[in-house]
């Protein structure tokens, strides 16, 4: 039985409730004006007043003026980098959780290989660039699969800290597989398709467009996040104890990997490999909010899908009109911001 009694045991979740109420009230306002400024900001940059004027154009299906018309390619990209930063940063957190590992992160497990494979394949076989990003996707359940297929036995088992070292081997030869693979891809290609095919690796959202899938990907994951989050935080207090607390280890382990790779998917098809936003999101959110993970797994979507609007909006604008890969200016954010944390968790 808990120390404390009843009644303050009460008052505590209460207060705990409208802290995370709070909490998720204000990122998510941050959300929101991240994706305002990303659409109010660029070579030719909109006002406030013209903003809102272009927003009750495209409500009423208006889109002939030239606000209206940036508005619109602004804002599709601007909700695609924020589903794709979200479901990096969500993922992130699942990988963390499943390994055990706070270096880990969703390529961790060679997931990203894999699409980068399928795009690749996809861009020097296929004329049609949907076809990229559906290679993308397949690639990475491919790995997925095989990973799966490869360390079912410690999935099945559900043993304490049984599947993580195994699985983190292996992904990391898969991914080494993948790697060579995509070298030399980039060996034999034109040069006419060698910078579509480098932009893509390193990360990009120029050639974006909106879709349904990743937000039905996001949403869906986060929703079952969300309800294992308390077996998710059993497990990463009590991973040796777990099973006897009444959390079934190897379900959960499934559920979590599963849901990692399919967030990874996506996200990878979508944008290409931008890296860093789930490893350092994650983290940052963690040494900022606690490890409880009821909240942090929400937290860090809000947090991922805002920063990755805000460095896609700097990837457009810093040498304007030419524009960067998105993943370049997660990395040059990414590095310092990821040290710092490692020298505050240290001082700690």
């Amino acid at each position: 039985m808990s120390a404390l009694p009843l009644p303050t045991r009460a008052i505590a979740a209460h207060a705990g409730r409208r802290r995370a109420l709070l909490v998720l009230g204000l990122l998510t306002a941050c959300a929101v004006a991240s994706i305002l400024l990303a659409c109010a900001v660029g070579s030719f940059s909109l006002s406030a007043s013209e903003l809102l004027g272009a927003l009750r154009e495209l409500a009423g299906g208006d889109s002939s003026s030239l606000a209206a018309s940036l508005l619109e390619l602004r804002l599709s990209r601007a909700l695609s980098g924020f589903v794709t930063g979200a479901m990096l940063a969500l993922a992130g957190v699942m990988m963390q959780a499943l390994l055990r590992n706070p270096l880990a992160d969703p390529y961790v497990l060679g997931i990203s290989g894999g699409a980068s494979v399928g795009a690749l394949a996809a861009m020097l076989l296929l004329p049609a660039a949907w076809m990229v990003d559906l290679a993308a996707f397949g690639g990475a359940v491919t790995v997925a699969l095989l990973l799966y297929a490869l360390a079912r036995r410690d999935f099945r088992h559900g043993a304490a800290d049984g599947n993580g070292p195994f699985l983190l081997l292996t992904g990391v030869i898969v991914s080494s597989g993948c790697g060579a693979l995509v070298t030399l891809m980039l060996s034999v290609a034109p040069e006419s398709r060698l910078r579509g095919m480098v932009f893509w690796l390193i990360g990009d959202l120029s050639a974006t467009s909106p879709r349904l899938l990743p937000w039905a990907v996001l949403l869906l994951a986060l929703l079952l996040a969300v309800r294992l989050a308390g077996s998710i935080n059993i497990l990463a207090m009590h991973a040796q104890a777990a099973a006897t607390l009444g959390v079934k280890v190897g379900a959960l382990r499934r559920a979590l990997f599963f849901c990692a790779a399919l967030l990874t998917a996506s996200a990878v098809g979508t944008a290409g490999s931008i890296g860093f936003v789930g490893l350092i999101v994650p983290h940052a959110c963690r040494f900022a909010l606690g490890p409880d993970h009821r909240l942090l797994l929400p937290a860090a979507a809000l947090v991922g899908g805002t920063f990755l609007t805000v460095a896609d909006m700097l990837a457009r604008t810093v040498l304007a009109p030419q524009q960067l890969p998105v993943g370049v200016i997660t990395a040059l954010i990414g590095v310092p911001a990821f040290l710092l944390q490692l020298h505050q968790m240290r001082k700690r």
